[in-house]
């Protein structure tokens, strides 16, 4: 079905996170790689781990961790609330 890099807890926010790492712009910025059907994927996915949850559904965030290596030190950005779950399932 696939995988979700990170799951991670924000206050009261369940944190979906995907890693999108690139060794150089030809091929675009890491987060164009989180195209829209990348996203509903990661929807679905979030969707089932939700799913396999007990208790109450807690609020829930899409980031994304963009790094860009090939440089002396890689580039890390962290796009917080990078999309939407609306209208993507």
């Amino acid at each position: 079905m696939g995988e979700i890099d990170i799951v991670a807890g924000k206050g009261d926010t369940l944190v979906f996170v995907e890693v999108k790492t690139r060794a150089g712009r030809s091929a675009g910025s890491p987060e164009e790689a989180v195209t829209a059907s990348k996203q509903q994927r990661l929807v679905r996915l979030a969707h089932a781990y939700l799913a396999h949850r007990s208790g109450e559904i807690p609020a829930c965030r899409f980031d994304v961790i963009a790094v860009e290596s090939g440089r002396m030190l890689p580039r890390v950005r962290h796009l917080q609330a990078a999309f939407r779950a609306d209208g993507l399932l």
